[in-house]
């Protein structure tokens, strides 16, 4: 069986969050048909960062997103485009539950994060995740 890949857009109508963690579930199942995660707690951990990294795309910029899942062989790299050239600005965390936790808690779950600037003028935020 071929390592799954996924790409698709993310509406921004709808409930854009739900469908890109119903995509990602989806992956995560044929994912470990081809190999099982490393803990099956990774599974939880992409659900949260795809979320995280999805929401932002959504709130802090105006055009669409495209979300891109490959399992690779020792990691799954989980990706977001979007149509700001601008990189995430960490915040202190809020515990009044106003925010600043979703940078944080993507680059806790995750073993590497890169940003790369997209020839239309956006970026791609690419995180590895155990698996």
């Amino acid at each position: 069986m071929a390592a799954p890949v996924l790409h698709q857009p993310v509406p921004r109508t709808g409930q854009p969050t739900t469908a890109a963690r119903d995509a990602t579930r989806a992956f995560l199942l044929r994912a470990a048909q081809v190999r099982p995660p490393a803990p099956p707690s990774n599974a939880d951990s992409v659900l949260l960062v795809v979320t995280e990294l999805v929401t932002n795309a959504l709130r802090y910029t105006g055009g669409p997103c495209a979300l891109h899942l490959e399992l690779h062989v020792d990691h799954l790299e989980i990706c977001v485009t979007d149509t700001s050239p601008c990189r995430p600005q960490p915040r202190p965390p809020h515990t009044d539950g106003t925010g600043g936790w979703g940078w944080l808690l993507i680059n806790h779950l995750t073993t590497h994060v890169h940003i790369e600037p997209t020839p239309e003028g956006g970026k791609t935020i690419c995180a590895h995740s155990p698996w």
